[in-house]
């Protein structure tokens, strides 16, 4: 799937506001690229995430594992993304996907669910809070 149509796919399946959508197709982009910069305008200062192990992380934690190359996507393919509007200025997301990512040195795949808690600050749409864990496949 090409990444117009994943993003077309995202913004049919979300039927959702459209920039927290564009967001979330941001994120996604970023993540793949290891574009410091655009996860630097994305991520809150102060979020609070927690990893697939269950361990909480920062923000600069995040930004050095991609830094670094300690973490680096391989593939980023969503499935569904489910937007909740809490207000004008706070969204909570809920996005399947498929991955591919290196994480010191091995290579990780499956299915993830991302929760985030998407707050606009000073205009902009980041990420303040969210969640991310494996979605074991159905027998």
């Amino acid at each position: 799937m090409t990444p117009s149509t994943n993003s077309e796919m995202m913004k049919a399946a979300a039927g959702a506001d459209i920039e927290i959508v564009d967001a979330e197709s941001r994120i996604r982009a970023a993540q793949l690229n290891a574009d410091l910069h655009e996860l630097d305008a994305l991520i809150a200062d102060e979020i609070l995430f927690t990893g697939p192990t269950g361990e909480l992380g920062t923000k600069a934690q995040d930004i050095e594992a991609y830094r670094s190359g300690a973490v680096k996507f391989l593939e980023h393919e969503p499935i569904e993304l489910r937007v909740l509007k809490i207000s004008v200025n706070a969204a909570i997301s809920a996005l399947l996907t498929r991955l591919a990512v290196e994480v010191g040195g091995a290579v990780v795949r499956g299915t993830y669910r991302y929760t985030r808690v998407w707050v606009r600050e000073n205009s902009s749409w980041r990420v303040a809070g969210g969640h991310v864990s494996e979605v074991p496949p159905i027998l």
